[in-house]
């Protein structure tokens, strides 16, 4: 924050490589594999084939949208297809052991682009690298290639849907994973859709997955807990993107009873986790409150206003706002009214706080560095204090309400 502007750091963007693009990313040995698989391949996305699509990777478009949304760095998820990929890697089930080499070498030549796109705006973007889980020491040896490459973003955790074949993530298969983010200090990112299984093609479908699909997000943050990650990984930093804020309160209340059950087992009270729960609340060290408050963040995607009263039982130092940039749910071009909505009436040392201190924390961003750029094009800090009375009419993000008072949710 400068004398009279926000620094606002989007904790949510969206970035990759045109298809062909990624060919030179490859190690070579792929390319006759990768030109018979991309002659043939119909991507399955409308948005990337869209006018828009090169704002996944036209970095001075991106740049300038950004700006002029008041917006002057990122955390860059990714979102278009990788090499030998059947759809985005966020939505793509886990590969088979026939195609998993394949799937990784995709992965490998997304994150050596990635790491030259953020080298194109030094400071300004936090790349988060991409691993699959089914091998995890080629996860391992890739968190340390892309560290070592200066993605600063951490990794993108995938899900574990059932019918995925995968170890649960409570598993301590995964141990050695979160041992090198640990070490690192590598942000370990959730995001938002990637853990859902697959719901078949009945019209329905569509409608089931978006009902269900944070929901299947947020078993990583019990699945963790549970499974004494925290514990054993002290250094461990979870992140939860895209999937709501608001919910969060509620569930550490869930795990906090669930924990109380499991101690009470512990010392041979009469409950009925007292079965099967007897040393698991001491392999967890904590209650899963205090491991929220410890260890973990909330990538509050487009925050809505209904969520900006929990902020201080979710954690204030927790929640980084983030546009979804280049989604058609973000906020561009109207994160500056989408902030008006939600934080009008916040103190503005926690909305600095939550637009963009805490990010900087998680990532790595130097807030002296881009002080002058938040100078300029920051959103001022009186015009997001003042209450937005009209919503944008072409806004598609959820941020905005329809219809009524913009006031009344």
């Amino acid at each position: 924050m400068t004398d009279d502007r926000y620094t606002v750091i989007s904790a949510d963007c969206h970035a990759g490589a045109d298809l062909l693009d990624y060919r030179p990313y490859l190690e070579s040995r792929y390319h006759e594999d990768f030109d018979a698989w991309a002659a043939s391949y119909v991507n399955p996305h409308e948005d990337l084939l869209a006018d828009t699509a090169d704002r996944n990777w036209n970095s001075a478009r991106r740049l300038a949208e950004l700006e002029a949304d008041g917006i002057v760095a990122e955390v860059v998820f990714p979102n278009t297809i990788p090499p030998f990929f059947p759809s985005a890697a966020l939505m793509a089930p886990a590969p088979t052991r026939t195609d998993a080499e394949q799937r990784w070498a995709g992965l490998r030549a997304h994150n050596r682009w990635l790491a030259d796109f953020c080298a194109e705006a030094p400071g300004r973007r936090a790349g988060v690298a991409q691993i699959l889980l089914n091998d995890v020491d080629e996860a391992v040896r890739e968190v340390r290639r892309t560290k070592e490459a200066g993605l600063t973003g951490g990794i993108m955790l995938p899900g574990t849907p059932p019918g995925s074949g995968l170890p649960e993530l409570h598993s301590t298969y995964y141990d050695p994973l979160w041992a090198v983010c640990a070490e690192l200090d590598v942000p370990v990112n959730h995001h938002g859709g990637s853990a859902s299984p697959p719901l078949g093609d009945e019209p329905a479908a569509r409608a089931v997955f978006m009902v269900e699909t944070t929901w299947f997000s947020h078993r990583a943050l019990w699945h963790l807990i549970f499974g004494g990650v925290f514990h054993r990984h002290p250094g461990l930093r979870l992140v939860l993107t895209e999937q709501g804020s608001g919910w969060i309160p509620g569930v550490l209340d869930m795990l906090d009873y669930y924990h109380g059950r499991l101690v009470a087992a512990a010392s041979r009270a009469a409950t009925a986790e007292a079965k099967f729960g007897v040393g698991l609340a001491a392999a967890m060290g904590d209650s899963p409150a205090g491991i929220w408050r410890d260890h973990c963040f909330v990538g509050a995607s487009f925050m809505r206003p209904h969520e900006v009263p929990l902020r201080h039982r979710i954690g204030l130092d927790k929640i980084m706002w983030g546009s979804d940039y280049p989604h058609d749910e973000g906020t561009h071009p109207h994160s500056r009214e989408a902030l008006r909505l939600a934080y009008a009436d916040v103190p503005a040392d926690e909305t600095a706080a939550m637009l963009g201190t805490n990010a900087a924390r998680v990532y790595g961003f130097d807030l002296a560095r881009l002080a002058p750029l938040a100078a300029r094009v920051g959103p001022r800090i009186a015009d997001i204090a003042e209450p937005l009375e009209k919503i944008p009419p072409d806004a598609t993000s959820p941020a905005f309400a329809r219809g009524g008072s913009v006031r009344v949710w």
